[in-house]
C-alpha cells in the first residue's frame, strides 16, 4: 500500500540579525555616499550629475536588500519596505524634475511618521517597537517597551527636525555625509545609552539591534 508523502512545511521567516540586519539596511545608504564621491571626484560631472549618479545607486541598492530580504528571511521589516518606497519615489522624483530637495525630503518623512507611530501607539496604550523587536529584547517588561517606545519617538522627531535643518543650511555633500556618518553614529550611541534602562526592565543578557536610520 502506497502512503502519502506529504509537502515540507513551508519555512518560518527569519529576522536578520548582527552584521546580516546593519548590511541590509546601512548598505544602500552607504552606496548612495559612495557613488557620488566617485562621480563627484573621478568622472568631472557637476554637483546636480553626481547626486543623481548616487540616487539611481541607491534606488539600485535598496532595490537589491529588498530581495535578498526576500529570497534568505523571506519577509522584509516594515521600515525596510516604507524606506524603499520613499527612496524609489523621491529618488525618481530628483530625477526627473532635477531637485535634490525630493531625495534630502525622504529622511524627514521617515523620521516624522516612525516618530508619529510611536507616539499614536503610546496614546493608545500600545508600544509599538514591542511588536517589531519583541524577539530580540527579550524578557522586556511592559514599562520597558513603553519607555523605550518613547525614547524612540522622541529620537525621531530630534532627527526629522535635524534633517529639516541641515537641508536648508548645508550643502548637498556635507548633508550627505552627516546622514550617512553622523546620524548613523547618533543613533548607535542612542541605542547603546538606552541598554541600562532595558536591563532595569527585565532585558535578558543578548545583542539587542537598533531601528533603522533611514
Amino acid at each position: 500500500m502506497m502512503t502519502e508523502t506529504r509537502p515540507p512545511p513551508p519555512a518560518e521567516p527569519r529576522t536578520p540579525h548582527g552584521l546580516a540586519n546593519f548590511a541590509l539596511d546601512f548598505g544602500p545608504l552607504l552606496a548612495f555616499f559612495l557613488s557620488y564621491k566617485i562621480a563627484d571626484s573621478y568622472f568631472l560631472v557637476t554637483a546636480f550629475d553626481a547626486a543623481k549618479v548616487g540616487t539611481i545607486v541607491f534606488m539600485i541598492a535598496i532595490s537589491i536588500a529588498i530581495g535578498v530580504s526576500l529570497t534568505i528571511y523571506r519577509r522584509v521589516s516594515p521600515m525596510m519596505g516604507i524606506s524603499a518606497v520613499l527612496v524609489i519615489g523621491f529618488g525618481s522624483l530628483t530625477i526627473f524634475l532635477h531637485d535634490l530637495r525630493f531625495i534630502q525630503l525622504k529622511p524627514t518623512l521617515i523620521y516624522t511618521g516612525f516618530a508619529a507611530l510611536l507616539f499614536g501607539g503610546l496614546l493608545a496604550g500600545k508600544p509599538l517597537l514591542k511588536y517589531v523587536f519583541g524577539p530580540v529584547f527579550e524578557g522586556l517588561s511592559e514599562l520597558g517597551w513603553k519607555k523605550i517606545s518613547r525614547n524612540w519617538a522622541w529620537f525621531f522627531a530630534v532627527m526629522a527636525v535635524l534633517n529639516e535643518v541641515l537641508r536648508y543650511n548645508v550643502s548637498f555633500e556635507t548633508w550627505l555625509t552627516v546622514k550617512v556618518w553622523g546620524v548613523t553614529l547618533l543613533a548607535f550611541l542612542f541605542g547603546a545609552a538606552n541598554i541600562p534602562m532595558l536591563l532595569r526592565h527585565g532585558l535578558s543578557i543578548a545583542e539587542p539591534e537598533t531601528p533603522p536610520t533611514a
